[in-house]
């Protein structure tokens, strides 16, 4: 557990459900990206782990699993969550930094992760970290940022911009956010022991001129198509991914939930303010209806 920690963007404070989803514009962006997760969730399950849940814009999606856990690192996106979703016992609010996920091994029959990674600066640490929570034949679902675009690769050919789509390597064009090529995407999911069985292609005419101009029911059946073809090509700025996990899993231990992500150690002992390491004598506040595992 001495690895170095990679940098964490953070929402604390941020009103960024209100400011971009609801009044910013983004209709368009929202219903393609309902479409793309009812084609590539499960019917339900047991345990979901939502990584970057935020305020809780899509977890009413997953209602066929038993118990949601909403994970982000920002209490503010977590208590927005709560109060538009409630204190019940089918979710849970954990605060966390997904590189030391406080879950044990082999937990979750399926987890999302939609418009996170591209705030990641250690993506493949991120998604071993998801694969270590998952169980054997669990769903994945994984939503990226694509930097092989084509309004990229046009503002390449006519030297509008430095960086090549083309090349693996994630392209970071703002502090602590990256777009990635879809075959480094895709090496990371196979490294980590995820098969892919579906990838969509989204959001495809997320261009203001074509937001003003045409009906928004028009851009959402077009985009609904365009984006049955994203296993033969990535051309769209969003691409969803529907992985399995694979190979050897842990069982996870009966009766345990937590493990600390400071030493690895579990169970943890629950009391009802705080979560406890037996091991390295870490507590872990409980607050508010949120779990907190930051630090």
């Amino acid at each position: 557990m001495t690895e170095e920690r990679p940098p964490v963007c953070s929402y604390e404070g941020s009103d960024y459900q209100t400011s971009f989803w609801d009044q910013g514009g983004r209709a368009y962006e929202d219903r393609v990206e309902v479409i793309a997760l009812e084609r590539l969730m499960p019917a339900g399950g047991s345990l979901l782990l939502e990584l970057g849940a935020g305020a809780g814009r899509n977890t009413p999606r997953y209602q066929g699993f038993e118990r949601i856990v909403l994970l982000d690192y920002s209490r503010t996106q977590l208590c927005q969550a709560r109060d538009r979703l409630g204190d019940t016992p089918k979710y849970i609010y954990v605060a966390a930094d997904i590189y030391r996920l406080p879950f044990v091994p082999g937990l979750f029959d399926a987890a999302t992760m939609i418009r996170t990674l591209h705030h990641m600066a250690n993506p493949e640490l991120a998604l071993r970290q998801v694969r270590q929570t998952l169980q054997p034949g669990a769903t994945f679902i994984l939503e990226f940022a694509n930097k092989h675009n084509i309004k990229a690769i046009v503002r390449y050919a006519l030297r509008r911009q430095e960086w090549s789509p083309f090349s693996q390597e994630p392209v970071e064009f703002a502090e602590l956010n990256f777009d990635f090529h879809p075959k480094a995407i895709r090496r990371w999911l196979g490294d980590n022991r995820f098969q892919i069985e579906r990838q969509l292609t989204v959001s495809h005419f997320r261009i203001e001129w074509f937001k003003r101009h045409i009906p928004l029911e028009w851009l959402v059946r077009m985009d609904s198509l365009a984006q049955q073809t994203g296993n033969l090509w990535q051309l769209a700025p969003s691409v969803f991914v529907k992985a399995i996990a694979v190979g050897e899993g842990v069982t996870a231990l009966e009766g345990a939930f937590f493990r600390c992500p400071e030493c690895g150690h579990y169970p943890l002992q629950e009391a009802p303010a705080e979560v406890v390491c037996s091991s390295c004598g870490r507590i872990w506040p409980y607050q508010d209806g949120i779990y907190d595992f930051r630090g």
